[in-house]
């Protein structure tokens, strides 16, 4: 008998199963782009449960966004390593492939900044290697697109590919990643109210006289986690920086982006500003947006590689003679 687990978070769904000489012991998938650290494991531990005699690891391969896709990449070879089993890569696309009776299709999944991951497909074969362009390219084509709308990459199609097929070896990235290396030391997570009390004392620090009262904070803090998103970092048990999001009517709004000065300049505020956005994206926001003093030479260049554009200014917004530089992101 052969036993398969196999694995795939190339989407914003994170999906395992279980399949034993074609009998399907476990299938279940997590839809959430932010939670395949989180969720993969309870899902394999899920699946273990059914049944651990595992002979082989199966896991997609991508194309995918570089930070969910390596999730899985990575779980899955080192737990084929630490039960000294094999494992095989598999296109993600063959997989949400699989099944489809078209004669000829497009398949294709979010690939971010507009775009789209995609594969051409004739009679169930891939005929195209994966590429990423943008969604009105792919429509020129003129063929039928299915989208991780109504598809995603089958684990259980996974599992059969991977029995079959020669194993896909590296990740198919198709484009540099994105992502930089976390700070060392640093911790990032959910800021909690325990946190209110140094992120006030933070706040008089780096902003004087303009800084947020303890109520101010307090008050926009309460709004979470329906309608807000906080966020801390620390280092060595301290709280040295924290990020606030607030989303209504179709847009975001950053209201805060701090780092204490001993510890700017090294890739904290960029990481806290990347989660802000992939909450925004959960939420479907259309746009975000931000305010930033003017002279601000230190965060302009940070916001701007993610693509917010000036679109206003307003006087006095810190207070006389203070400008602010009103940023806008769009994310569709």
């Amino acid at each position: 008998m052969k036993t398969v687990l196999a694995i795939d978070t190339s989407t914003a769904q994170t999906s395992v199963a279980l399949i034993q000489d074609g009998e399907v012991l476990f299938n279940k998938s997590h839809n959430d782009p932010l939670a395949h650290g989180e969720v993969l494991p309870k899902l394999v531990s899920q699946a273990l449960a059914v049944n651990n005699k595992v002979d082989l690891v199966a896991v997609g391969m991508g194309p995918g966004p570089f930070t969910g896709l390596r999730v899985g990449i990575a779980f899955a070879q080192s737990y084929a390593l630490a039960t000294q089993i094999d494992w095989v890569g598999v296109c993600s696309l063959d997989a949400m492939a699989a099944g489809i009776n078209q004669s000829e299709f497009i398949v294709s999944t979010d690939a971010r900044r507009k775009e789209r991951f995609w594969a051409r497909y004739k009679e169930g074969v891939r005929i195209t290697d994966p590429a990423v362009s943008k969604a009105s390219e792919l429509e020129k084509l003129g063929l039928p697109i299915l989208t991780e709308g109504d598809y995603f990459p089958d684990p259980v199609a996974l599992a059969k590919i991977a029995l079959t097929s020669k194993s896909v070896e590296q990740p198919i990235y198709i484009r540099k990643p994105d992502a930089y290396p976390l700070p060392i030391g640093v911790k990032f997570r959910p800021m909690s109210a325990l946190d209110l009390v140094s992120a006030t004392a933070i706040e008089k620090q780096v902003y004087g006289k303009t800084a947020w009262s303890a109520d101010q904070f307090k008050s926009e803090f309460a709004k979470s986690p329906k309608s807000a998103r906080y966020l801390a970092a620390e280092f060595e048990g301290q709280l040295i920086a924290y990020a606030g999001i607030f989303y209504v009517a179709d847009v975001a709004d950053i209201h805060t982006l701090t780092v204490v000065a001993d510890h700017r300049r090294k890739g904290i505020g960029r990481e806290l500003l990347k989660r802000l956005i992939d909450w925004a994206r959960v939420k479907k926001a259309q746009a975000i947006m931000l305010e930033m003093r003017l002279g601000n030479d230190a965060a302009r260049p940070l916001y701007e590689s993610f693509g917010f554009i000036e679109i206003s200014k307003r006087e006095n917004y810190y207070g006389p003679g203070l400008t602010a530089v009103v940023m806008r992101k769009e994310l569709r």
